[in-house]
């Protein structure tokens, strides 16, 4: 018997291969002679650099970079060849911002930026950009500009980095420093956000909130980054209603950014993960498939990892078992999205924070996947 195992990570209990690992340990205490595959999932968000550099065995780079709040910070990215992958989460990532200094006027994307330069230099021309978790509302501006475009405000000064870029409209926009190598580079952004670059459903009253926008400010930050994106695409000489584009708030607007500046190709995080990792082959090759996350829900039928997994081992008539922290989701809904059951790891008299250790969390999934194969293995 062949086990593909593709679990995302527990956030804040465990990563993708740890609780990969610790589930084809169960299978192997079930029975040694069952063939094992753990595969690191992600889908866009934290992890993706280190889910896609494991499976396309590729290298880990370390570096100094601007992080959210201007501050050099050590991050790092990952290669394989001429392929860069990167993601905003470890440079310019909501939890890189403690909770008494969430202001997005002063938090940049401008490291992001700094690693697409570095990965430039050392010969990259492929970018696989992972645009979830961010902690910026700044419009792709900080990475803009560290990228070599000068923006200028009504009153000719230079913006500043931040969202504070735009609490004035962007009049003036320069693009002789940029470096001319980004003509030739491929960007494809991983990214489950549909949201348009301004208004009611944009990045700033959408995402804002969580990334402490104060209210009073949200109607200005708003207007003017739909003036910014305006602007940028009469300078590009595109068309406007490119600011509707979906996907175009994501990140705090990033996804303007790379859309309209960079000519990126947005695709659905897992659908990239899935491509670039080459699961679909390992898909076809399992006679049995787990996958999971922290909590399965039905946000998780929406297009994250587990769901794309399951919809994909579907198509091969492959049996799918989910396994979570929490399931909250009923067998009928589970079974129309291509799972066969899921079993919660979490014992229902254990608390959240114990549950959440980590020797805890690998002992409580080694258990549930031995009861698993317990339940439906096949000699």
């Amino acid at each position: 018997m062949k086990v593909l195992i593709a679990i995302d990570s527990f956030k804040g209990s465990l990563t993708s291969l740890e609780a990969g690992n610790a589930a084809s340990f169960a299978i192997k205490k079930f029975n040694n002679k069952y063939s094992t595959r753990v595969v690191a999932l992600a889908d866009g968000g934290e992890g993706t650099v280190d889910a896609l550099v494991k499976s396309m065995n590729g290298k880990i780079i370390k570096l100094k970079a601007k992080g959210p709040l201007g501050n050099t910070i050590n991050t790092y990215y990952g290669i394989k060849g001429k392929t860069a992958i990167i993601e905003c989460a470890n440079v310019c990532g909501l939890p890189l911002v403690p909770y008494n200094k969430r202001n997005v006027l002063n938090t940049t994307s401008y490291g992001l930026g700094e690693i697409i330069l570095h990965a430039i230099n050392k010969g990259c021309n492929k970018f696989i950009v992972g645009l979830g978790g961010s902690g910026t509302n700044d419009g792709g501006l900080g990475m803009l500009m560290a990228l070599g475009y000068v923006f200028k405000d009504k009153d000719n000064k230079v913006i500043p980095l931040g969202a504070k870029a735009l609490l004035k409209p962007i009049k003036y926009i320069n693009d002789s420093k940029v470096n001319p190598k980004l003509k030739k580079t491929k960007f494809i952004i991983a990214s489950d956000v549909n949201n348009p670059l301004s208004g009611k459903l944009g990045a700033t009253y959408i995402f804002g909130p969580q990334k402490g926008i104060d209210p009073k400010v949200m109607p200005t930050i708003d207007k003017n980054m739909k003036a910014y994106g305006i602007t940028s695409l009469k300078y590009l000489n595109k068309d406007i209603n490119e600011i509707n584009h979906p996907g175009a708030g994501a990140a705090g607007g990033l996804g303007f950014a790379f859309l309209s500046y960079l000519n990126a190709d947005m695709k659905p995080g897992i659908n990239v993960v899935i491509k670039e990792a080459h699961i679909e082959k390992e898909i076809k090759n399992a006679d049995l498939v787990l996958t999971g996350e922290g909590k399965l829900d039905k946000q998780t039928l929406m297009g994250k990892a587990p769901s794309g997994i399951a919809n994909l081992a579907k198509k091969y008539h492959k049996k799918v078992i989910g396994v979570a922290g929490a399931v909250m989701i009923n067998k009928s809904l589970l079974n129309k999205h291509g799972f066969v059951d899921a079993f919660a790891i979490t014992p229902k008299d254990m608390k959240l924070e114990e549950a959440m250790k980590k020797n805890v969390a690998k002992k409580n999934m080694i258990k549930t996947v031995y009861k698993i194969m317990s339940l439906y293995n096949k000699e």
